[in-house]
């Protein structure tokens, strides 16, 4: 099984993810030269002591035996850090970064599952040092997801993470030659990636949970949008110093709901950077599942949507 595989556009997946309280569950098809298509979603709603029942009800529902079958790791089952490449063939790559986050990781390095991925540089610079993404998970909570979609019977090819879904759905909306940054929220807070030509350059978690921007007071609302403003302030801040070399183009706003807008005007108003709201239906055929057509499904699908638009590369 891939772990973290490094994934780009393509058709026939199906993805799940385990939220707060339930189990989303998608299946993207991604026919030649047209938007990607909605085939089918589903959401299970938490019980106690249910993520078995839950699993086994899609896998007859999604047909998921014919599928090919991803699921994400949720925020804290895993860490996404940076750091240099090692001056070593390309074998011994995993080896070599094992070494380096052995002191990063608050448990024993033999008990962590690893992947790399690469960020590429600037193609025009003299060559130098380059910087990879380093994934790890505890090797007990890989397993676990493991065994219980095996119990299910459902045959699970990828586990990934939602860093590198977010990057999918913004290889639909970077135009050509230019970066894009893209802000999504849920439960547990806001996810920022910073992406160009398709690749994952800059990802950022902002703690600051769905609820909190849309719920409460103004003075509330315009206290988090002061908040997102700097944090966002200084991830591209930090973007334009890295890597001079990528144009932003715009920020986009994934799906919120209720406030959604006025955060778009607070950002568009205190950043110098166009901002837009995005709508699902704009880069998905979503006519077989018109339930996207509402803005809080779109928020609640919108991380399992990118996780279902894979195609396998090579990976380090």
């Amino acid at each position: 099984m891939a772990i973290f595989s490094k994934a780009h556009l393509s058709a026939g997946w199906l993805a799940t993810a385990f939220q707060g309280d339930g189990v989303s569950a998608v299946q993207v098809s991604r026919p030649p030269a047209t938007q990607p298509v909605v085939e089918w979603l589903a959401f299970y709603p938490a019980e106690p002591a249910a993520s078995a029942a839950q699993l086994e009800r899609l896998c007859r529902e999604a047909r998921a035996e014919r599928c090919h079958c991803t699921t994400m790791l949720a925020d804290g089952e895993y860490q996404i850090m940076t750091v240099d490449a090692p001056n070593v063939p390309p074998e011994e790559l995993k080896t070599a970064i094992r070494w380096r986050l052995k002191d990063m990781l608050d448990y024993h390095i033999d008990d962590a599952t690893i992947d790399v991925i690469d960020i590429p540089a600037d193609k025009n610079a003299p060559t130098r040092n380059r910087s990879m993404f380093a994934i790890a998970a505890r090797n007990q909570v890989v397993q676990q997801k493991q065994e219980a979609f095996a119990k299910a019977k459902i045959p699970l090819s990828v586990i990934d993470v939602p860093e590198m879904a977010q990057r999918n759905i913004a290889a639909l909306l970077e135009p050509e030659g230019r970066g894009l940054a893209l802000l999504s929220f849920d439960d547990d807070g806001a996810l920022l990636t910073l992406t160009h030509g398709g690749e994952l350059y800059v990802s950022r978690r902002i703690d600051m949970p769905l609820a909190q921007l849309v719920r409460g007071d103004e003075a509330s609302r315009n206290e988090a949008c002061d908040r997102i403003t700097l944090e966002l302030q200084r991830s591209l801040d930090h973007f334009d110093r890295q890597f001079h070399f990528i144009t932003l183009a715009k920020l986009v706003l994934g799906p919120i709901g209720e406030g959604g807008t006025g955060l778009q005007r607070y950002l568009a108003d205190n950043l110098h950077l166009q901002v837009e709201l995005l709508d699902v239906g704009s880069i998905f055929d979503i006519s077989r599942t018109p339930s996207l057509r509402d803005i809080v499904s779109q928020q609640r699908f919108f991380l399992t949507l990118g996780a279902a638009l894979r195609h396998e590369e090579k990976v380090l």
